[in-house]
């Protein structure tokens, strides 16, 4: 991958990721965010099947089990041609873990999907799990480049410090809980989010001080949410040129149902780790 020289300017880590993301999109005819399937994009209540290699971004992370079988655990979201943004609190150090890029069916063998093992996993340094969740954040760098295709590609990224207006549509994308102990998905499922803003979701009686302003709500209505098998998949969003952005990166979500009113899925906000996300590509 080249970099851009710097001669006489400063260039901005912003800039330069953006550059790097173009200099993808021009090597392989693909712009981020844009699938060559459409998703169909139902306001119906409730998650199902999306279309196959509508989200071509999503990928499946999977660990190796004590028997040598391969199990999902979460998902994540491709950004560029190696590397995969998902939750820190998928990542476990005792794990061996596999990407598996360009999936609509887990159990099934299928054209055009790719396993790929990790070269390196960064988790957000000030990542903590005690008593409140902070910097739910992990890259993942593959050890190959992907070959950018119709069922593999990278989704956006937004711009530095966006926030969603509140009931903002956008969609969370996983293989996650059917339902509330229930059993996971086979096929890769999308359901309609709105945003929640911070200023209503950090009410008293809906999460209070567990969220903060890095991190953004969606949905809350009782009816649909994110669920355990989600977690560090995308929420995506649709930007005004029509490309998709990954928002937000599943973390967490109410303890007592996957659809518990007032308890919208909590994601952390990718705008407001631009800087981290930037300085970790450019390092590794």
């Amino acid at each position: 991958m080249v970099w851009p020289v710097r001669v006489g300017l400063t260039i901005s880590q912003d800039t330069m990721l953006k550059l790097v993301v173009l200099a993808l999109c021009l090597a392989y005819a693909y712009s981020c965010g844009v699938p060559a399937v459409q998703p169909i994009l139902s306001r119906v209540v409730g998650g199902h099947d999306v279309r196959a290699n509508s989200w071509p971004w999503q990928i499946s992370l999977q660990y190796q089990g004590s028997s040598g079988n391969w199990g999902h655990t979460c998902g994540g979201t491709l950004i560029a041609d190696n590397w995969v943004l998902t939750a820190a609190h998928c990542i476990s150090s005792d794990r061996t873990y596999r990407v598996v890029l360009g999936k609509h069916n887990l159990l099934e063998e299928e054209e055009g999907s790719v396993i790929i093992s990790p070269e390196k996993i960064i988790v957000h340094e000030k990542y903590s799990a005690f008593l409140l969740i902070r910097n739910d954040i992990a890259l993942i760098k593959l050890s190959e480049p992907v070959q950018v295709s119709d069922t593999v590609q990278p989704a956006c990224l937004p711009a530095n410090g966006a926030v969603l207006s509140h009931d903002f549509p956008c969609y969370v994308t996983g293989w996650g809980r059917l339902y509330t102990n229930g059993p996971i998905a086979d096929n890769l499922q999308q359901a309609l989010l709105p945003v929640v803003d911070h200023a209503t979701c950090s009410k008293s009686d809906w999460w209070s001080f567990q969220v903060t302003t890095d991190m953004v709500c969606a949905g809350g209505d009782g009816i649909v949410s994110g669920c355990n098998g989600d977690s560090g998949g995308p929420l995506n969003c649709q930007a005004a040129d029509g490309s998709w952005e990954v928002h937000g990166v599943v973390s967490f979500g109410s303890g007592l149902s996957c659809n518990y009113e007032k308890k919208p899925t909590v994601f952390t906000r990718v705008s407001a780790y631009q800087d981290w996300i930037n300085d970790k590509i450019i390092n590794n």
